[in-house]
């Protein structure tokens, strides 16, 4: 079988492979996951972009309970965010140029995300040794699905609620293991990147993502869906993932009252609970009062906190103290848990504040995340410095008109807007939209913005107009050396 990509039962030869794109085949490869986890025996996994938020997370966790794992990463010897790779490698994590070195005779299982492409040298090498491919998100549905799942669904906020959702739980005492596409800032260390906890319940949470059609294949026993937006695809194609995901919800379906498009899908369920900030919802806040990253509610006559910013982060803790009533964790102990809670790194994130200037970075990439960031960020500034990054160039063009209704609609006449090129990953893109063809026509419409191609060169540009009051809010999805950028723009405004 030389020379055949082996999932499950299925091959495919490198005729075919060459003809076409690697093919789909979750059921087949869910199948052989599942007989291999029904041995109880303990395999090597190789992850090919360990890098990834969601494939470190579940390489950490499998590495945790007695699996060999190695991984490789076209950034690993480029020296961005060395501290992901010298975390994982403190993990017990061995770590590889993406050359193919990796794949051994005695690797079991080559993971890949729908990221990687079938040319990437680990790929061609598991062919040649003819080992079984599979998807991260295979992998995730198979450990997920075998346990007490709670799944957290929508395509804004879900990040940020599955996080403050793992963190009441363990604050709860449940030890829940926590697989999330971010890193909660309560468990960074030297030894952890804080988006994987690993429990010794059988209760696993999860953050569950659309943007690659995986969220149905997870069975949750609870699941949220905080709302719909167009965001990777199309609002029809996003709705029905999400109606599948609601009917394979066994217990409970959590659902946001607040979201127009939600009304207007057909979720059925035997128990559905509502939250939100209208008349309608079961779990409601009151009594609202949002400042500058904190904001206070009650919710039936009960008083929360978070120490977050904007009316949107409110939304996300009701969906979390709705989760963490359905399992009976007392109000005191959510309330404790949400006050203690320190966030998700690049969610809003304050890097530093100098002469009444503050810099914020935050992962906002589509049209909601980028008002919803800016609007929190006015609470607590004179003016907004915006600098959004746009990632990959079919998301940008898929998004375009959204994104420049969104800043039109809310940049103020004296808030600026800068933007570097769209940040390329690799792989192959038509490069059919420049973030110029987008600065040009907010610009039109008499708003401040700019295009600078290069990154470095928005800082001086920056420099020569700030001053006391303001906020740089950076934004932008995918890229990790943005947090640098960030950290950059601080050291330049300490050193002038």
């Amino acid at each position: 079988m030389l020379g055949k990509f082996q999932t499950g039962s299925a091959t495919v030869s490198v005729a075919q492979r060459k003809s076409s794109r690697m093919p789909d085949l979750m059921n087949e490869e869910a199948g052989e996951i599942k007989r291999n986890w029904d041995d109880l025996k303990k395999f090597s996994y190789h992850f090919v972009g360990v890098g990834g938020i969601g494939m470190s997370a579940i390489a950490q966790v499998l590495r945790e309970q007695g699996h060999i794992v190695s991984g490789s990463d076209r950034n690993y010897d480029k020296q961005i965010t060395p501290y992901l790779f010298s975390t994982l490698v403190c993990k017990g994590i061995s770590l590889h140029l993406q050359d193919g070195s990796g794949v051994k005779e005695g690797t079991d299982f080559v993971v890949i995300s729908s990221a990687i492409e079938e040319d990437n040298p680990d790929i061609k090498k598991a062919f040649v040794l003819n080992k079984k491919i599979i998807k991260r998100a295979n992998l995730l549905a198979e450990m997920f699905n075998r346990k007490y799942g709670i799944a957290i669904g929508g395509t804004n906020g879900k990040t940020t609620v599955s996080c403050m959702v793992g963190y009441i739980l363990d604050y709860a005492g449940l030890s829940p293991t926590i697989i999330v596409g971010g890193c909660i800032k309560n468990y960074i260390n030297n030894y952890h990147l804080g988006n994987a906890i690993i429990g010794t319940s059988d209760i696993i949470s999860i953050e569950a993502d659309e943007s690659d059609g995986s969220i149905v294949l997870y069975t949750p026993r609870i699941s949220v869906i905080t709302n719909i937006s167009k965001d990777h695809k199309s609002i029809d194609e996003i709705s029905k993932m999400f109606v599948s995901f609601s009917q394979n919800t066994t217990e409970t379906l959590i659902i946001n009252a607040d979201c127009p498009r939600l009304k207007m899908i057909e979720l059925k369920h035997k128990n559905i609970i509502t939250y939100g900030l209208n008349n309608n919802a079961m779990i409601r806040a009151k009594n609202i009062i949002c400042k500058s990253f904190q904001s206070t509610f009650d919710v039936d006559s009960h008083s929360f906190e978070i120490n977050l910013p904007g009316i949107y982060n409110v939304s996300n803790a009701l969906a979390a103290i709705a989760i963490a009533r359905t399992l009976n964790i007392n109000d005191d102990k959510t309330d404790t848990a949400l006050r203690q809670f320190k966030g998700v790194q690049r969610r809003m994130d304050i890097i530093g504040e100098i002469d009444g200037i503050t810099i914020v970075d935050d992962y906002a990439h589509n049209p909601e995340k980028v008002m919803a960031a800016i609007n929190a960020v006015k609470l607590g500034c004179k003016r907004v410095i915006a600098i959004f990054q746009p990632h990959g160039y079919s998301p940008t063009s898929f998004m375009k008109e959204e994104l420049i209704d969104a800043f039109i609609n809310v940049l103020s006449p004296h808030d600026v807007l800068f933007m570097p090129e769209i940040y390329y990953a690799g792989g192959t893109a038509s490069k059919n939209i420049s973030s110029a063809d987008i600065i040009r026509q907010i610009k039109e419409r008499g708003k401040n913005a700019f295009f600078i191609e290069k990154r470095d060169a928005i800082i001086p540009a920056i420099r020569r107009q700030l001053r006391t009051g303001d906020c740089i809010l950076v934004m932008g999805a995918r890229d990790n050396t943005l947090t640098e950028f960030c950290q950059n723009i601080l050291h330049s405004l300490q050193n002038k």
